[in-house]
């Protein structure tokens, strides 16, 4: 007997045909091939979220600047802590070292509430919301971030540190490994989920009462082609263009992380080359210039040693 998968795609296959190998008669069939999947990030995973089996990887155990990907660990230090999510907290400005690329429209002294806060670090990566998040946090900033990394460990991420809860610091690193790790426990929380794939929100503060609107940092959140159960993006020089996102796949939540990629569209296009290759096994072409980039990067990464990297996906 023959089993057919009319509909299913790649990733259900990659997942379901393992369990059926053992069966007499069972059809079998390949799962997607990695060398058929070229990425311009330097740094990728793609996770099954559901059985956490990752079904792609690139240089993903070399620990690397991760930006503002990093607020999905801020979210979840937030949402352990159990403090109340419509609490009015006080907006406080960073320490005066801690100050550097911290630009924000808050007006210090306003207050807002804690979801308020949560949410807009999310959606628009606003990083003064989370300096409030941590002082606010039992013990301040400091026992905040050691919540943070304490909350690494138990996940199993060891190649990761975390030294301010924004991403500001390129400090803040992880590997592609360990960040799919994060990704696949913050979509665990039902509260990280909607708030961090909103369109569009107007917060409110008051003391004085004021509105200010913010925006998702990832486009893809207002397209119809795409269903996205949570998303991170995150950028700083040293870290290059980072997205952290879940998606469906043949009806299946998988997990992208791409690291370090060149331009603001690099990560979107990586994002649609892994989706493109998961449904029909081909993953399409990339740009010169980010395909110059990442090869750059790569030789970087070699001649440091390259602890971690591999010369091609695997």
């Amino acid at each position: 007997m023959s089993i057919r998968f009319p509909r299913a795609g790649l990733l259900l296959r990659a997942v379901l045909l393992p369990l059926l190998a053992a069966a007499p008669g069972t059809a079998a069939t390949a799962p997607p091939a990695p060398e058929a999947l070229e990425l311009a990030s330097v740094h990728a995973v793609v996770m099954d979220v559901e059985t956490g089996d990752v079904v792609f990887r690139k240089h993903a155990d070399v620990a690397t600047p991760i930006a503002s990907v990093t607020k999905l660990m801020t979210a979840m230090v937030v949402l352990d802590g159990g403090q109340p999510l419509d609490e009015w907290l006080t907006i406080v400005d960073w320490p005066r070292e801690r100050s550097k690329n911290a630009y924000s429209r808050l007006r210090i002294g306003s207050e807002a509430q804690r979801r308020e806060l949560l949410r807009i670090a999310l959606m628009s990566s606003e990083n003064l919301a989370t300096n409030v998040l941590a002082s606010h946090y039992p013990g301040g900033f400091d026992a905040f971030v050691a919540a943070m990394n304490d909350k690494a460990r138990a996940l199993g991420m060891s190649r990761s540190q975390f030294v301010d809860p924004a991403g500001l610091s390129p400090d803040n690193r992880a590997s592609a490994a360990d960040v799919a790790r994060m990704v696949r426990a913050a979509h665990g929380y039902p509260d990280i989920r909607a708030l961090s794939t909103g369109y569009q929100h107007t917060a409110q503060f008051r003391s004085p009462r004021y509105t200010l609107p913010f925006g998702n940092t990832n486009p893809l959140v207002a397209s119809s082609r795409w269903t996205l159960g949570l998303t991170k993006t995150g950028y700083l020089r040293e870290a290059g263009r980072c997205l952290a996102m879940v998606t469906m796949v043949e009806d299946r939540p998988v997990a992208i992380v791409l690291l370090d990629a060149f331009g603001t569209r690099t990560p979107l296009g990586d994002a649609g080359r892994v989706r493109r290759w998961m449904t029909t096994g081909h993953g399409g072409s990339i740009a010169g210039a980010a395909r110059d980039y990442e090869r750059r990067k790569v030789r970087a990464l070699l001649e440091d040693g390259g602890d971690g990297v591999t010369a091609t996906a695997q």
